[in-house]
């Protein structure tokens, strides 16, 4: 009996053995989906799709990243600059051309995009891009992608970051991107959108960082905002902004970056700013009127304070001298008047922080007359 049982061992493991090793590659449907994106995009200096050879798309292919549970596509991270040795090889930045082919939308599992710094890659966004709802990680910036950000942008309720920067995107920023509850960090700044900065943008809980600088923005800034409570940075620099700045701004508990410039922004500047955690606070180039707010203390701490090219009256508050710190300030081009206060910041500021007022004296401009 055992001498049988030794023989079927023996022919047991005789079998295994002759049973091919079986490789576990990516899925087929993941590969061709990738060779098709590919094909659409041209890059002649930096060889990154060089390595797109073999059958499995998950060892080896530059810039593809797979789970490594059931081997699915999971991430396509090419960027044009970048310290990797390929790129030091080459002794150069890259450049991409092409479009982004809607056959990304086959690779169900993806969970991060990234094709940023090309410069080249152009065409629109694949609107079925909404549909890979394990999407978390969206960033095109630096190219020439244009048309529209896709309308159903909101059902990737899973997206943290949304950067489509430094292209050509134009139409409206889409309702629906509310939704996005579990974004973190939204950058549409330098591109072409227009309309309005949705009402409802305060449903944005997790959003730290709003640049939205740089378009033809118009409408005035969502009372909504300011309960964004994790927001450290806003930027609405450079479009069509109107009305006045809520005051609520200034007691947003870690916003430390609010540049509001080169809009059409009215009414006063609120007090509240100029003691809140704010520490880079550019005002300039808008329709600002009024006095600056004499509520200056302990607590306003300025790495910047600009307040140039607006309708600014009155003089440059005393308790301004009691700020913890104030680093680059800029008061020009107002219809200010008066002496301006003596010690720090002012000692180490020039002429050109005060000039084109209606009539500032005191050091660094000329002596006040008597």
């Amino acid at each position: 009996m055992s001498a049988l049982v030794i023989a079927l061992s023996s022919v047991v493991v005789l079998l295994l053995a002759a049973v091919p090793t079986v490789v576990q590659a990516c899925l087929p449907s993941d590969r061709a989906a990738l060779l098709k994106f590919r094909s659409n995009l041209n890059e002649p200096y930096i060889g990154v799709f060089n390595s797109w050879k073999g059958q499995d798309c998950c060892k080896g292919w530059y810039g593809v990243s797979c789970d490594p549970t059931n081997r699915r596509v999971s991430a396509i991270t090419l960027r044009g600059i970048s310290e990797e040795p390929i790129f030091q090889r080459a002794k150069r930045k890259g450049v991409m051309t092409g479009s982004i082919s809607p056959a990304i939308c086959e690779l169900t599992q993806l969970s991060g995009i990234t094709l940023s710094d090309w410069e080249g890659i152009s065409g629109v966004i694949p609107t079925c891009i909404t549909n890979l709802l394990a999407m978390r990680h969206i960033d095109l910036v630096g190219n020439k992608i244009s048309g529209a950000i896709p309308a159903n942008i909101g059902k990737l309720l899973k997206l943290t970051v949304l950067n489509l920067a430094d292209n050509q995107i134009s139409g409206v920023i889409p309702p629906s991107i509310t939704s996005l509850t579990s974004l973190s960090h939204l950058d549409l700044k330098n591109n072409g959108l227009t309309g309005v900065i949705p009402g409802d943008i305060g449903r944005l809980k997790m959003m730290s960082r709003a640049l939205l600088s740089g378009n033809k923005l118009s409408g005035q800034i969502p009372e909504s905002l300011t309960r964004i409570y994790r927001l450290a940075d806003l930027e609405l620099s450079m479009n069509r902004i109107t009305g006045p700045i809520p005051a609520s701004l200034g007691r947003m508990s870690v916003l430390a970056t609010l540049n509001l410039d080169g809009n059409l922004i009215s009414g006063d500047i609120p007090g509240t700013l100029m003691t809140s955690s704010i520490s880079n606070l550019n005002l300039s180039g808008n329709l600002i009127s009024g006095k600056i707010p004499n509520t200056f203390g302990p607590r306003s701490y300025f790495t910047v304070l600009d307040l140039s090219n607006n309708r600014l009256q009155g003089g440059i508050p005393e308790s301004i001298t009691t700020a913890s710190f104030v680093g680059h300030l800029d008061v020009s081009h107002n219809q200010l008047c008066g002496k301006i206060p003596a010690g720090p910041p002012f000692d180490g500021l020039d002429a050109t922080s005060f000039a084109y007022n209606r009539c500032l004296c005191g050091k660094p401009l000329g002596d006040c007359r008597k």
